[in-house]
């Protein structure tokens, strides 16, 4: 299939990738019960994205040699727009799939690249990101987990907590302290680490719907390859940066393109079948949603119009991100209003079940990937121009700093 640019495609070419693509999802979009909660969504989705990989849809704009489909973002774009009208079928592999992989692309070596990007696309493997901390949420940079050099090895040390399914995920990227003696920002480096090599202890936090999707990491003398460095030595607080924003332009663009409205859509049939449709403060919160979710997604296809095959986003990613986040938050009163007692008690299986986990996993949307305060932060400095805040601590050594354990 050949065409005249990165980004055109003739009318022909694009009705043929476009009927492909309909027919994959017609056969196999089927989407994921709501009772097919962790392994079993999990499970589900490395099936479905094997299946994509095998009919040549994974990856679309990697290279071939990379496991990848090697065609164009016009590709891609068709793909989403067409992947908007089905279920969602990998949503558990959104930490996978849009920063892992971005990330292992635009920094890794070619051997790096080769031998972990064609399994990763696949979802033959799944990985996890390992940044936060106890001591170090929201500010990141202030993590003491460490990595020493050790002949042809490092060996890792410290605590990971928050990290999302690391608990079925084969290899993670992990920042960790490098350089004690510079300052915080700059003595960090980022590595690939085995998820099942010794010393790695993987602890699920058990949520309050019986789910697991966090998990807490303990690292004791984890040995990695020296070549397992990824990027730059001392040089991950702006690789890590790279990584939180594919985090936010994922979590804030989504897997589809174009216009839409899906919760608000789901909302609008509940209201028509309890009757509460003609309600109008019913209609007004509907609207609400329904207006922030279509500007939510315009943003979403700005923001990919901008970024480029491979290279990595601004930090107008941030604007998707704090979008979702508000929606999350109006949504739960909504639902609450709608669904009534069946969302805070329910029969396994029934109706509200589903309901009351939405309301449950809205709140992490003003968390994972930064919060509400850190998006508002960025935006006003990197996309606004506004003054940034004063940081007493940018020029100190870290070992010097009263951060963590460090006391």
């Amino acid at each position: 299939m050949s065409t005249a640019t990165d980004d055109v495609l003739s009318p022909a070419e694009a009705d043929e990738f476009r009927a492909k693509v309909r027919a994959f999802l017609e056969a196999n979009a089927a989407g994921i019960d709501g009772s097919a909660r962790g392994s079993s969504s999990i499970q589900i989705g490395r099936e479905f994205q094997g299946k994509l990989a095998a009919a040549g849809l994974a990856g679309l704009v990697y290279p071939k040699e990379l496991g990848g489909a090697g065609l164009t973002r016009a590709h891609d774009r068709i793909y989403r727009e067409e992947y908007a009208k089905f279920p969602d079928m990998t949503y558990e592999l959104v930490i996978s799939h849009g920063m892992c992989l971005p990330v292992l692309n635009q920094f890794g070596t070619e051997e790096q690249k080769k031998q972990f990007m064609p399994d990763n696309i696949a979802a033959r493997t799944m990985w996890c990101q390992m940044f936060s901390e106890p001591g170090a949420g929201s500010d990141v940079a202030s993590l003491q987990t460490k990595a020493e050099l050790d002949g042809d090895e490092w060996v890792i040390n410290g605590q990971k907590v928050w990290t999302t399914l690391a608990h079925v995920c084969d290899y993670g990227v992990i920042i960790a302290r490098t350089n004690p003696e510079a300052p915080k920002h700059a003595g960090i480096s980022m590595f690939i680490v085995d998820m099942k090599a010794p010393g790695v202890e993987i602890r699920p936090i058990h949520q309050i719907d019986g789910g697991s999707h966090f998990n807490e990491i303990f690292l004791t003398d984890v040995r990695i390859p020296k070549s397992w460095l990824l990027g730059e030595l001392n040089n991950g607080w702006n690789q890590a940066t790279a990584m939180l924003m594919f985090e936010r332009v994922a979590i804030g663009t989504g897997s589809s393109s174009g216009v839409t409205h899906v919760l608000a859509d789901r909302l609008i049939e509940v209201a028509k079948r309890n009757g509460k449709i003609s309600d109008p403060v019913v209609r007004q919160e509907l609207m609400k949603i329904y207006c922030e979710e279509s500007t939510k997604s315009m943003v979403a296809m700005r923001t990919r119009a901008e970024m480029k095959a491979g290279k990595v986003p601004g930090p107008g990613g941030s604007l998707g991100k704090l979008h979702g986040a508000r929606i999350a938050w109006a949504s739960r009163p909504l639902i609450s209003r709608l669904v009534g007692p069946d969302s805070d008690a329910w029969e396994p299986g029934g109706r509200g079940e589903n309901w009351s986990r939405q309301i449950l996993n809205s709140f992490q949307s003003s968390i994972a990937g930064g919060t509400d305060e850190i998006q508002r932060n960025i935006i006003g400095d990197r996309v606004l121009g506004l003054p940034r805040e004063p940081m007493v601590d940018k020029d100190l050594p870290f070992k010097d700093l009263k951060v963590g354990t460090q006391r």
